[in-house]
């Protein structure tokens, strides 16, 4: 709907993000989205548009989604109260986050779920569990709002192969050839709590799979 996309380029704004992305979109350049981003126009004409799921993630070190609780695609739900922390504990091994919604009839479908590599979802009153896309991004930006006073993700990253992106692709390659294969529900627990790890773990499990690999 372009009134919700207008309104979320709004809450993404006034929270001090810039950065939208939009998949397979409505008109979100047309007079709805324009009259309910006020005054975050720029948020909207700046959007980077991609034809499909895959493409708008491609090159994302971690993928966040937002989902209510209960989906079968995910075994842990982190609060939005805790997605700040989760990010500033990888801090220097990171440099590019994305945080995934859906649309506002039906949300996220279970593949895009099972592709990102955390879970969130934001605590409701449970006698009303309805906020619309826009309302969700507003939360969901303001509280990642306070990441903005702080160095930007990756800067400490000097070292080419260092970072959780690094250290997930080679987990994959590992997982694999022990023949536990993507699709299955062991391949993705496993990844999903790796998604949890600190910027101090990150390093020692790239050094244990790099000492596994020197042995093959």
């Amino acid at each position: 709907m372009p009134g919700n996309v207008g309104a979320a380029a709004r809450a993404m704004k006034t929270m001090g993000f810039s950065l939208l992305r939009l998949i397979d979109p409505c008109d979100h350049l047309g007079e709805e989205a324009r009259m309910l981003a006020h005054g975050s126009h720029d948020i909207l004409e700046n959007a980077v548009v991609f034809a499909t799921f895959e493409e708008a993630v491609s090159d994302l070190d971690l993928l966040v989604c937002t989902t209510a609780k209960g989906r079968s695609a995910k075994h842990e739900y982190h609060s939005s109260r805790d997605l700040r922390s989760l990010l500033e504990n990888k801090a220097g091994q990171l440099a590019r986050v994305g945080i995934l919604f859906g649309t506002e009839e039906s949300g996220l479908p279970n593949h895009m779920i099972l592709h990102s590599d955390i879970a969130m979802s934001i605590p409701m009153n449970t006698t009303y569990p309805s906020l619309n896309l826009a309302q969700s991004v507003m939360v969901t930006a303001y509280e990642l709002s306070p990441l903005n006073a702080l160095d930007k993700p990756g800067q400490s990253v000097h070292k080419s192969g260092e970072g959780w992106g690094a250290l997930k692709t080679l987990t994959k390659e590992l997982l694999e050839e022990a023949g536990i294969l993507e699709g299955t529900p062991l391949f993705h627990r496993i990844l999903e709590r790796m998604a949890t790890l600190s910027a101090n773990d990150i390093p020692l499990f790239l050094s244990v799979i790099s000492r596994i690999n020197k042995k093959e």
